[in-house]
């Protein structure tokens, strides 16, 4: 081969990793473009319809059960790990242990019988989980123990993520899921401030649900499903939103109406329990800053005079469940002090269903 064919075939040669990069920039650049495309915010004050066909109304000074549960898009068995928590998986591992994991927290609940179910990461139609319609196995589930109402609020939903590569996490659909005893007459969806610029992709679009429960004396419960920021969140932000959120309870308290907040609240609920459970653990993460108590407004509380004694209600998940996981309460109930809270208490599950613990709640109306 004489030299001017050698060169020729260099140049050759060179021009196939030239082609690819340029493939990969364009494919990059494209799928920025479908990002920022498609990226949309669901509207604020969105009227949420309400199903089911109870009529009863609450009566003050009976005593009622609560729960908060965060089931982790059906995909958390005790020793699944999340990508995004430095874990390795991205998705459920089955369509058949999405189910198992979904009516397995939903039994957990009504374990419990409760008059009302909080549910959070509850998903439609995702990626993540197969695209099975959680909503409707729990309602399935909770129809076999009496009627109940029920008011959904889509909380996020998020354009195909192609990360990981190997297996892309992938559009999502989630939100959050009331069930109640008592009738239901109205409920709206309150959009949550996020984090702007690219962040934003990541925070997807929070929310917090509003129902209303006529009581007989003429007043309201006011119940609010919260689900905060977790990822990519600073204390500023998450502030923000819980700003926000009191400031609708403090309106409907000065109405003379009952409130109580429930959810999964990506913060350490009592302030303390990061330090509680994870001594000699310096590490801190953006879902567990400290609970800001000093910005609770007059008239409200946190339901912490736990019954049994502190149990964490999340676990980190960047390795399978065991007694050395950095664990922290992340979930719970706030109340307005015209509602009496005589029981609460976290409850231990082994994280069997969810990378959560639901967190039981007796109340009254006073």
């Amino acid at each position: 081969m004489n030299s001017t064919e050698s060169q020729k075939r260099k140049k050759k040669l060179w021009k196939i990793p030239v082609a690819l990069l340029l493939l990969i920039l364009l494919a990059a650049g494209a799928y920025v473009l479908y990002a920022f495309a498609s990226y949309s915010r669901i509207e604020d004050n969105q009227e949420l319809e309400v199903q089911g066909s109870v009529s009863q109304a609450l009566a003050a000074d009976t005593e009622y059960t609560a729960v908060s549960y965060n089931i982790g898009f059906g995909a958390y068995t005790a020793d699944f790990t999340f990508f995004m928590d430095e874990g390795k998986e991205s998705r459920a591992r089955s369509k058949d242990s999405v189910i198992t994991c979904v009516n397995g927290t939903a039994d957990t609940a009504l374990s419990y019988d409760p008059d009302f179910v909080l549910f959070q990461e509850v998903d439609t139609d995702s990626t993540r989980s197969w695209h099975v319609d959680q909503t409707g196995l729990i309602k399935d589930r909770f129809s076999q123990e009496g009627d109940f109402d029920s008011v959904f609020a889509q909380n996020y939903h998020s354009i195909y993520l192609i990360y990981p590569f190997t297996k892309p996490h992938g559009a999502s659909n989630s939100g959050l899921l009331t069930m109640s005893r008592a009738d239901i007459t109205s409920a709206v969806r309150r959009s949550l401030p996020i984090s702007t610029g690219f962040k934003k992709f990541l925070d997807l679009d929070r929310c917090y649900s509003i129902s209303r429960l006529p009581v007989e004396n003429g007043k309201e419960l006011v119940l609010i499903n919260a689900h905060l920021s977790a990822y990519g969140t600073d204390a500023a932000q998450g502030n923000a939103q819980l700003e926000m959120l009191f400031e609708d309870m403090q309106k409907e308290y000065e109405k003379g109406n009952y409130v109580i907040c429930g959810g999964d609240f990506n913060h350490d609920f009592t302030g303390d329990s990061v330090a509680a459970f994870n001594a000699g653990n310096e590490k801190t993460y953006s879902w567990c800053h400290r609970f800001p108590d000093e910005i609770i407004p007059e008239g409200f509380s946190r339901c912490i005079d736990y019954a049994e004694g502190l149990t964490a209600t999340s676990r980190y998940t960047n390795e399978p469940y065991s007694e050395n996981s950095f664990v922290v309460i992340l979930d719970g109930f706030i109340v307005s002090d015209n509602v009496e809270c005589t029981y609460v208490q976290n409850i231990q599950t082994g994280y069997e269903y969810t990378d959560h613990n639901p967190v039981v709640m007796k109340f009254s109306l006073k």
